[in-house]
């Protein structure tokens, strides 16, 4: 009996030390040593302070897992910005607000709270840890470049990416990060769907597309397979005028004007793109990394549509019972919410939420407006409701993004631990 004891005994330490060592194990691969090699890159003369890292950052409290980020409000952070137009060179000129001479910079000094916990600022350097070896994808229209640029600034703290795109052609950038070995990819695809040209102008004078509702876009869809996250995103661009096909006929257009042509709505197409967009995605057997879905931003117009003089020219936040999510807005994030909800129900990729759309709602304080050129400048732009100014609200998503990349490694660690204990056992 005693001999019996001292066996199961052994056995016990046997397991607590195997699983110490999963343990550890996983924390250093998901949590690894900050490095600072990359601080010297920054110049300090930017005026902007550089990032600090401490391991104990990365830690998700149980009322962070808890809590639902995306509801919450808006809060003062007179810390921010963190980058400035002078520091980044990867603003787009149609975003960079404070050269064009925006005279208000309060919509640049708010920061992100949920109602239930609390969300850290961006940490430029504990995000490079985490993705040390790794790639992520933006793919979608000019909205998701937007996320990209800010991305690029927020990390510029640390260290600028080099170029190492395969082409030329702007709309499919890669960016890497050589001291980290991470690279950020662009895939142009506003539509998700394969679409082309029909008309340059159009009835709307805003150009008319062909689109292929249940065909896969193989811009993107054949490149995932060497990423371990992707970005999508798709919206505004189908306000546009379309023709709609499905199995190579014609169902119907929104506003093309053509004769014998059925009207349809643009959430008839909007459904359909992403329906087919998480079929692309859930049928790439290579492909073994997270998909993040990022909700639609609302765009704010007032006092006229964007081609009818509609602006934005309010500078602070609204509070969240100052406005409602509703008409088309919420058409549209609904149908993403629900055609996300039915491919991740298919159990065969990992589907994220990275929901957006409440707290941009909140934000009509942060588009460009006509602070995207000069005043006397000679182009035909129209007040700019869509973007964001950089530095601006958009960077907030760079916070939600760390935090769901801290909450995939935890999953990954419980996972990993309980396939070790059912081994043991």
């Amino acid at each position: 009996m005693e001999l019996m004891s001292v066996n199961k005994r052994i056995r016990n330490i046997a397991i607590l030390l195997a699983v110490a060592l999963i343990l550890v194990t996983v924390i250093r691969l998901y949590y690894p040593v900050p490095s600072y090699s990359s601080v010297a890159s920054y110049r300090s003369s930017s005026g902007i302070a550089p990032a600090s890292y401490h391991a104990g950052d990365v830690e998700i409290t149980d009322d962070q897992e808890k809590c639902d980020i995306f509801a919450g409000e808006w809060v003062p952070n007179p810390e921010g910005p963190y980058y400035t137009n002078k520091t980044c060179w990867a603003i787009h000129e149609h975003q960079n607000c404070m050269k064009y001479g925006r005279p208000d910079s309060g919509f640049m000094k708010w920061r992100w709270k949920p109602d239930g916990c609390d969300l850290p600022v961006f940490n430029p350097y504990q995000f490079l840890d985490m993705v040390r070896g790794k790639s992520l994808a933006f793919v979608g229209d000019s909205v998701g470049r937007n996320q990209m640029q800010s991305m690029i600034c927020l990390l510029s703290r640390v260290e600028y990416p080099i170029d190492v795109s395969p082409t030329s052609d702007e709309r499919f950038k890669r960016w890497k990060y050589e001291s980290y070995n991470f690279t950020f990819g662009y895939f142009w695809s506003p539509f998700l769907v394969r679409s082309g040209s029909r008309d340059s102008d159009g009835p709307m004078h805003t150009g008319l597309f062909n689109l292929y509702l249940d065909e896969f876009d193989e811009s993107w869809t054949t490149q995932i397979d060497d990423f371990d996250y992707v970005i999508i995103n798709a919206g505004h661009w189908f306000t546009r005028t379309a023709v709609y096909y499905e199995n190579g006929h014609i169902v119907g257009c929104r506003f093309c004007q053509l004769p014998n042509m059925t009207d349809l709505p643009m959430t008839y197409a909007y459904r359909r793109v992403f329906r087919t967009a998480f079929k692309a995605i859930n049928g790439r057997e290579n492909f073994k990394g997270v998909t993040f879905l990022r909700t639609f931003a609302p765009s704010h117009f007032e006092n006229g549509l964007w081609n009818q003089g509609g602006n934005c020219l309010r500078q602070r936040p609204f509070r969240s019972n100052e406005t409602l999510l509703e008409g088309l807005n919420l058409d549209l994030y609904m149908i993403q919410v629900e055609e996300f909800r039915a491919a991740q129900r298919e159990e065969k990729k990992k589907f994220r939420l990275l929901d957006t759309t409440q707290a941009m709602l909140l934000r009509p304080d942060g588009h460009p407006s006509r602070y995207g050129h000069w005043p006397n400048e000679n182009v035909t732009l129209y007040n700019d409701c869509v973007h964001w100014c950089l530095p601006g609200p958009i960077d907030s998503w760079a916070d939600f993004l760390l935090h769901m990349i801290k909450m995939e490694a935890r999953r990954t660690y419980k996972e990993k631990l309980l396939q070790h204990q059912k081994k043991m056992q």
